[in-house]
């Protein structure tokens, strides 16, 4: 059942072909707003965009090239007609020893999460500012940017900087009188593609988000990436008009542990 809580939003979301993402483009697509869904991955994206319909289209989108970005910038008033709501949402997971961990792995890290959202926010927010005054920023943090995590510490300190990120951004926009929300969703484990390429930990391959889920979260399983949709669409419709700057865990009580 869909209520039209984002009819004639204008939203472009980061890595959208798969996973959080593209839950968020399909329940935000079903609740009236225009979608532009954006990943590295062409193919998959152009199949995510012609399943959900005519009030969604894909773009190729590295978010952390400025080069892309600033296409975007050019491209997002054409295809949509301005933009409403920006979910930073691409992101990648590397762990491991860090003390094994090569610079330019550590650089990855950061530049798809911390400048992809930077760069997002940088180009984005312009666009977001010349609407109707109740534009929205989500970005999508994690718990382990909240509690750390041993075994992903350069995706944890990616992710904390999100969140440092996201509570600056939102005292800027407040402080501005932009009417431009900024609020981080923190999941927690989600049944989603990424468990299937995690990288430089050992035994990858028999990564499971439910046996995961099973000894570690108080719900007993792990989270789907609707779970994750449902608190986005939130975040970006007028019902929370009066919320900025906060993280909102999605985490099945992993945090209470």
């Amino acid at each position: 059942m869909t209520t039209g809580r984002l009819y004639g939003k204008r939203v472009l979301i980061t890595g959208a072909a798969s996973g959080i993402g593209l839950a968020c483009a399909r329940q935000m697509a079903r609740e009236g707003a225009q979608v532009l869904l954006t990943d590295i991955t062409i193919e998959a994206g152009e199949a995510a965009a012609r399943a959900i319909g005519p009030s969604a289209r894909f773009r190729h989108l590295d978010v952390s090239e400025e080069q892309d970005w600033e296409r975007a910038a050019d491209t997002v008033p054409r295809l949509l007609g301005g933009l409403d709501i920006l979910v930073n949402n691409a992101g990648m997971g590397i762990g491991g020893d860090i003390t094994r961990l090569a610079l330019k792995d550590w650089r990855r890290q950061q530049a798809v999460i911390l400048d992809g959202a930077f760069l997002g926010v940088k180009h984005m927010l312009p666009l977001i500012r010349r609407g109707d005054g109740r534009g929205a920023i989500i970005n999508i943090a994690s718990v382990t940017g909240i509690r750390g995590s041993g075994v992903f510490v350069s995706y944890s300190a990616s992710k904390s900087g999100l969140i440092g990120f996201t509570r600056a951004l939102a005292r800027q926009c407040a402080a501005a009188n932009d009417g431009v929300r900024v609020n981080a969703i923190a999941p927690g484990i989600i049944d989603t593609p990424i468990f299937a390429r995690l990288e430089g930990v050992a035994g990858t391959s028999s990564q499971d988000a439910s046996a995961s889920a099973a000894g570690l979260v108080p719900l007993g399983r792990p989270g789907r990436p609707e779970d994750i949709a449902h608190a986005a669409v939130y975040l970006a419709s007028d019902e929370a008009a009066y919320v900025t700057g906060i993280v909102l865990p999605v985490d099945g009580g992993l945090l209470t542990g």
